[in-house]
């Protein structure tokens, strides 16, 4: 992931980006799907979308949040709490960081 938008690591990109997981959430929960969190946006999107992308900016990573599919979410989410263990846990932890 190439930040190129004067954000230099990861943990304040995710404090910058915090506003559209929390309305991406509030959505999911007006959809009546309370299991998901910031942290599963944020580790889904690490992966899927954003991992080897160059020149990503914070509008392109705000519009990826609010248009999500909720449904390709979901299935990721469910699939790490059906294949949970420790490793996993403290792998997306340190993702974060």
């Amino acid at each position: 992931m190439d930040m190129d938008f004067g954000i230099s690591n990861k943990i304040e990109l995710y404090k910058r980006l915090t506003p559209a997981l929390n309305c991406k959430v509030r959505e999911l929960k007006r959809e009546k799907i309370n299991y998901i969190k910031n942290e599963d946006i944020w580790n889904f999107l690490l992966k899927t979308r954003w991992e080897n992308v160059k020149g990503l900016d914070l509008s392109s990573m705000v519009d990826d949040i609010l248009n999500l599919n909720n449904d390709e979410l979901e299935k990721y989410v469910s699939n790490k709490l059906t294949n949970f263990d420790s490793d996993n846990i403290v792998k997306d932890e340190i993702e974060l960081l």
